[in-house]
């Protein structure tokens, strides 16, 4: 018998009972301790396996017998052993969705599945198919491109380390470089940002993931840009989405007889043909861009976004993804001065 399966036998003696038990006991019923040979050979083994329990973090009890008797004992108190009952919060679960959402990759998704199953045989939901908090319904999970700048990002953060990747802002067919020390990633409506300083700009900025072209590229230095203490990413990315415009006024056509929800938030009209079909040319005033985006490229051809340019490249960008993937993604509202896009 090994050291392991004596463990185990002592444990559970010393859960199994009330009272403490005394050392005679312990050897005569502990199935690994009768080979002990001499009661020296015996002390120094209970002793060794009561140094290994304690510092296995078991709490190991030693108290009188009974009120009776001087006879001194052990046991273990199972309400000092036993883990509370394990709950998440509604942001933790949400947590646990977006990872799942993250580690889809073949290379990790054996460990994913493994660890999701303890937490499922403990009681714990985690399923990200509910749709927790952050994550909104039809959210795909990330590209793997995606998964590669994010693996690279959180490394660079957990180093403290500057980094640098060619960044595509919307609308625009060419991406700039920029030099970062990021600080954190977080998940906005179902997306990943970046939140870091940008040492070009000297400020801080936030980037989409998702707008990364290529490789993310781990540089030297890094450290004269540490986050502050009391960075709150979340609440910065937060901000600098909703740091647009609150009024953008659009123009959109749409085919007669069709679009009958812009027609309704039009503030003017106009008759106009497009390619031979006739239809009118809608003046809109954009509270919400996300929505504004997957309301006009819902309605197909039968609704075009004509102005302002970047309204009319994430209609075409979203369109495309549906051409592509078959998902309706809404965009990003339109950017800030504030955010690095």
């Amino acid at each position: 018998m090994g050291k392991s399966e004596r463990l185990v036998n002592l444990v559970i003696a010393l859960l199994s009972t009330r009272q403490y038990l005394p050392v005679a006991t312990i050897r005569a019923t502990v199935l690994g301790y009768d080979r002990s040979g001499s009661d020296e050979a015996f002390g120094r083994m209970f002793e060794r396996d009561k140094t290994t329990l304690r510092d296995l973090g078991i709490p190991l009890e030693y108290g009188q017998v009974s009120d009776l008797a001087e006879t001194q004992g052990y046991r273990i108190s199972r309400a000092a052993y036993e883990l509370p009952d394990i709950d998440f919060t509604a942001d933790e679960r949400t947590a646990l969705a977006v990872a799942r959402r993250l580690w889809q990759d073949p290379a990790v998704a054996a460990a994913t599945t493994g660890a999701l199953g303890k937490l499922r045989s403990a009681g714990i939901d985690v399923d990200a198919d509910q749709v927790l908090t952050e994550i909104e319904q039809g959210t795909t999970p990330l590209a793997g491109g995606d998964s590669a700048a994010l693996a690279t990002l959180v490394y660079a953060i957990d180093a403290g380390r500057r980094v640098e990747f060619t960044h595509r802002p919307p609308g625009r067919a060419e991406g700039t470089v920029r030099r970062v020390r990021p600080w954190a990633v977080v998940t906005h409506r179902g997306r990943w940002y970046l939140v870091g300083h940008d040492f070009d700009r000297d400020a801080v900025r936030t980037f989409r993931i998702s707008r990364i072209v290529g490789k993310v590229e781990v540089k030297a230095g890094g450290a004269e840009a540490d986050p502050p203490a009391d960075l709150d990413a979340a609440a910065v990315v937060a901000e600098t989405l909703s740091a647009v415009r609150t009024a953008v006024t659009a123009q959109v056509w749409v085919a007669d007889g069709r679009g009958h929800e812009l027609r309704r938030a039009a503030s003017s009209a106009r008759a106009a043909d497009r390619g031979g079909r006739a239809g009118t040319t809608l003046e809109i005033t954009v509270d919400s861009w996300d929505q504004a985006v997957r309301t006009i490229a819902s309605h197909g051809a039968d609704a075009i976004a004509l102005d302002p340019p970047e309204l009319r490249a994430d209609v075409v960008a979203a369109l495309t993804a549906v051409a592509t993937d078959g998902v309706l993604e809404a965009a990003d509202p339109m950017p800030s001065d504030k955010e690095g896009r």
